[in-house]
């Protein structure tokens, strides 16, 4: 299982000192929707070039215009970018193939889309899937093993899975001894301590 740190609604500066602190110590190295709206991909380039042993995602939530997002997305160093499940069937065809061609990874964000429709999704196999606990939601008591678990059940063909949604220390000990998830997604509860790179270690303790 990887561990994957969201880095959202920080300077370039701090994005800059968080990507040199956390290189090789997680395993994927998440730039936030926010960080890609605020200062956008060109400005991003030269800083995520910096990244040299872990894995980068782009939070990119493309939901039209995906051929042009995802090849701007790749060129400026993302390993694997985000599309919105919610895009249409031919979006989501079309990006990708364009993955599969250039051989880098695509995640299907699931957020607040139904089951009809991730069964018309089930043909991109080689896509990671999101379970994704929306920021906005007033319901605070979101299980992030529970709702693997009911996903799973509901689709056992789905292999490549991840969640995000508050994660905490033991919420990802317990993900880890479940066995379903490729990645935990992990924001707040690292980059908001203290020391970060302590708690994205002590993370890694425990799901490895």
């Amino acid at each position: 299982m990887k561990l994957q740190v969201a880095i959202d609604r920080v300077t370039l500066e701090e994005f800059q000192k968080s990507v040199i602190k956390l290189d090789g110590i997680v395993d994927v190295v998440e730039v936030g929707t926010s960080l890609i709206k605020d200062y956008g991909m060109d400005a991003l380039k030269s800083i995520v070039s910096r990244i040299k042993q872990s894995e980068v995602l782009f939070d990119l939530k493309t939901i039209d215009e995906g051929t042009y997002e995802f090849e701007k997305g790749f060129a400026a160093g993302a390993d694997t970018l985000t599309v919105m499940a919610s895009s249409s069937i031919d979006t989501i065809e079309q990006v990708y193939a364009l993955t599969v061609n250039q051989e880098k990874k695509m995640l299907i964000d699931l957020l607040a889309v139904n089951d009809e429709k991730i069964e018309e999704l089930r043909q991109f196999d080689k896509a990671i899937f999101g379970l994704h606990y929306s920021h906005d939601n007033k319901n605070q008591d979101f299980d992030a093993v529970k709702a693997v678990e009911q996903f799973h059940n509901n689709f056992p063909n789905i292999k490549n899975i991840a969640v995000a949604g508050g994660i905490d220390i033991e919420q990802a000990s317990r993900l880890a001894k479940q066995g379903i998830v490729e990645r935990i997604i992990v924001g707040g509860k690292i980059m908001n301590n203290e020391t970060p790179v302590e708690m994205a270690e002590k993370f890694m303790e425990v799901i490895k």
